[in-house]
């Protein structure tokens, strides 16, 4: 939830971001709050209903005499399109300006199959969804399971989606959906989209996302933490020892996803006999009940916690969240990635740190998507640009 800003209000969009929290106010209260003359106030008031950012709101305030109008955020001003797209699979929304989902879709998508036609389907999918919830396309969130160069949302030397690297999904997408489009890390978008539903409190969280590969988005000060080029949080391709030899997808040896990642433990598996081709196959063994993916499952979250022992160390998040596939295996994952940060870790980093599951399961990635397009449309200076447009 944002909080409500002091000091001087320079525009309009400055004035959403206060009625932004959900909270109808009155010219009056707006006029103590930001400390602008009242004409000014009912200047930009004015300006914002005009674009219906604003609305009038149901109930009138009274202290007395006649009855003021109170004005609120207008939620369904505009709508977002928002996709995570996975190594296997894919799940497209859109949603509200409060990132609500209002219609969604999932399919089998392998990535691997080129960007034209996976952003093809994208399109077409998209396109069908917004013809169900009408309303006006603000901007298009996507996010990719490998490494994006933020600044331009371009995949760069992606391991597992050939025929990706350099691809201009923004400009792509853009010119066939008529919207501005932004492109970040599938992992980011999920950090996103947790820490804004669930956790918005939470200063200092770390998303481990446990699919076909592995990966983490970094919230640091509630703002998600790219790097300078996008890359942290790649910590699938930390090498750790128990994996000197195994070779990684990326091409090099001993990455942490080589062991851990859910294409591996499927690995492991078919290599003691045991059918598992993806990690829905492996979580739907230990579903089962079958002992040795618990075996794999638990090793595999203390491979992980190897890993998150030396970040909580560095970093010192108060949370960490566990998503993806194979978090669905449920305690088995989250008890084997506890057991080693608490051991390994500085009891000061630990002494108030919760590791849980995610609350939002699939859908923290097209809500993520959505949020990081909902920031961008709604930051003081873009809304400012439309209302004096």
């Amino acid at each position: 939830m944002l909080s409500e800003p002091t000091g001087s209000v320079t525009g309009a969009g400055a004035l959403l971001s206060i009625l932004r929290d959900g909270q109808a106010r009155t010219r009056a209260e707006l006029v103590q709050l930001t400390g602008l003359a009242r004409s000014t106030v009912s200047q930009r008031l004015d300006a914002l209903l005009t674009h219906q950012w604003i609305v009038p709101a149901t109930d009138a305030i009274s202290s007395g005499g006649r009855p003021a109008t109170a004005f609120a955020f207008n939620q369904g001003a505009r709508v977002v399109a928002a996709a995570d797209l996975g190594a296997t699979h894919a799940r497209v929304a859109v949603t509200d300006l409060a990132s609500n989902v209002l219609v969604e879709r999932t399919a089998d998508l392998p990535i691997d199959r080129g960007p034209e036609m996976t952003l093809g389907w994208l399109v077409d999918t998209l396109k069908e969804l917004l013809v169900e919830t009408g309303g006006q396309l603000c901007g298009v969130g996507v996010g990719l399971p490998g490494p994006v160069e933020h600044i331009s949302g371009r995949p760069v030397n992606p391991p597992i989606m050939p025929g990706w690297d350099g691809f201009p999904v923004p400009e792509w997408l853009g010119s066939r959906l008529g919207a501005p489009v932004l492109v970040d890390n599938d992992v980011n978008i999920m950090a996103l989209g947790e820490h804004w539903a669930a956790r918005p409190e939470v200063e200092h969280l770390v998303f481990v996302k446990i699919g076909t590969g592995i990966g983490c988005g970094i919230i640091s000060e509630r703002r998600l933490h790219r790097g300078a080029q996008g890359a942290a949080g790649d910590i699938g391709h930390i090498r750790v020892t128990s994996a000197a030899e195994v070779i990684c997808r990326c091409g090099n040896a001993g990455c942490l996803e080589a062991v851990a990642g859910g294409a591996s433990i499927a690995s492991q598996l078919r290599n003691a006999g045991i059918h598992a081709e993806n990690s829905r196959d492996v979580v739907g063994l230990v579903r089962a009940g079958n002992t040795q993916a618990v075996q794999f499952i638990r090793q595999a979250g203390r491979e992980i916690g190897d890993v998150l022992a030396s970040i909580v160390n560095f970093f010192n998040p108060s949370v960490i969240v566990i998503g993806g596939d194979i978090a669905e295996a449920g305690e088995h994952v989250l008890a084997g990635v506890r057991e080693v940060i608490y051991s390994r870790s500085l009891p000061l980093a630990t002494q108030h740190l919760s590791i849980r599951a995610t609350e939002l399961g699939d859908r923290a990635g097209v809500i993520g998507a959505a949020v990081m397009v909902i920031e961008a449309v709604l930051a003081p200076e873009a809304v400012d640009l439309v209302v004096n447009s």
